[in-house]
């Protein structure tokens, strides 16, 4: 879907080995995003862990949107804090795991989790399950090709394609 743009999210998390700002993320101290929040210069936003803030820039949909449909790629909260506010006119779609020993086994062979971040995860995505029903549709990740073609397939549909 080539007229589809992605909008790059914000965080006050480190950047990753080999994350590059802008691209990865717009990469913000808990000051500058919270300068943000007071500006009103997020769409969404959520302190997912203590200082540890992601959302999304008005500016990143604003400037995208100009182009064509803009996907962003954020939590369930987040989703639904922007389907609340464009109504119709956002597509949600909850991107699950076959289940979480899968997720874990997943989550593990990145090797980007610590023992702790890695329950962090887990646990939170336990919480974000429980919101799957309130999205637009919800889409298992067994099979990549599959989850894929099945999210397209959504969104061509919502664009009318």
């Amino acid at each position: 879907m080539p007229a589809m743009k992605f909008s790059v999210s914000a965080t006050t998390r480190s950047p990753r080995p080999g994350e590059t700002d802008g691209e990865d993320y717009h990469f913000l101290t808990p000051e500058e995003f919270r300068a943000q929040i007071e500006a009103g210069g997020l769409l969404e936003y959520e302190e997912v862990y203590p200082d540890q803030f992601y959302g999304t820039l008005r500016s990143e949909v604003e400037n995208r949107s100009e182009d064509g449909p803009v996907l962003l790629d954020i939590d369930v909260n987040g989703a639904l804090n922007v389907k609340r506010s464009f109504g119709d006119e956002a597509l949600v779609l909850f991107i699950a795991p076959p289940s979480l020993d899968e997720l874990k086994r997943r989550l593990k062979g990145r090797g980007t989790e610590n023992r702790e971040s890695l329950q962090d995860r887990l646990d939170r995505v336990e919480q974000e399950m429980e919101k799957a029903d309130d999205c637009d549709a919800v889409v298992v990740n067994d099979e990549l090709d599959v989850a894929v073609e099945e999210t397209l397939a959504r969104i061509r549909r919502f664009l009318g394609l």
